[in-house]
């Protein structure tokens, strides 16, 4: 039987390689798909949006809710979550939490954590060179320190 956070990791896994339609729109049917989870049209950065549509899915099939607070803001997810389900070291199935300053934020999830410092994330809103402002959900390598946290989606 598969835990929230399982669950969650696996449902993101799913969308690997889905981009936007067309590139560098913030639109698409699938963008939009994770933007209107939070309540918003297409247009907006979708990082966030996309970690929660995944922990909404998981959460509807296990017939349980989302720990999630329903928002696009990465930063906001971070500041306004239960200090609970903060952590520093990662885990896979984690929400990582970077933050660039002046309320730019960026999130993904944990897939694999190396014993060299680096971690495998999968993340929407990246492409090739890691950016934040992306175009496809993708498979990404990054440095442990980058992050500023982890929320840990409970069982």
């Amino acid at each position: 039987m598969s835990t929230l956070n399982q669950l969650s990791l696996k449902i993101a896994q799913s969308q690997n390689g889905v981009q936007e339609i067309p590139k560098n729109s913030n639109a698409g049917p699938a963008v939009e798909s994770y933007l209107k989870s939070v309540g918003l049209g297409k247009g907006y950065a979708w990082c966030m949006a996309f970690v929660y549509w995944s922990v909404k899915k998981a959460a509807e099939e296990l017939k349980t809710t989302n720990p999630l607070i329903k928002t696009a803001g990465v930063l906001r997810q971070w500041n306004e979550i239960n200090p609970r389900l903060k952590f520093a070291g990662p885990k896979p199935g984690d929400i990582f939490i970077m933050d660039f300053g002046k309320g730019q934020g960026h999130t993904g999830f944990v897939v694999e954590v190396y014993s060299n410092g680096t971690v495998k994330t999968i993340e929407g809103n990246t492409n090739d060179d890691g950016s934040r402002e992306g175009y496809e959900v993708a498979y990404r390598i990054r440095k442990n320190s980058s992050f500023k946290g982890f929320i840990r989606i409970p069982n």
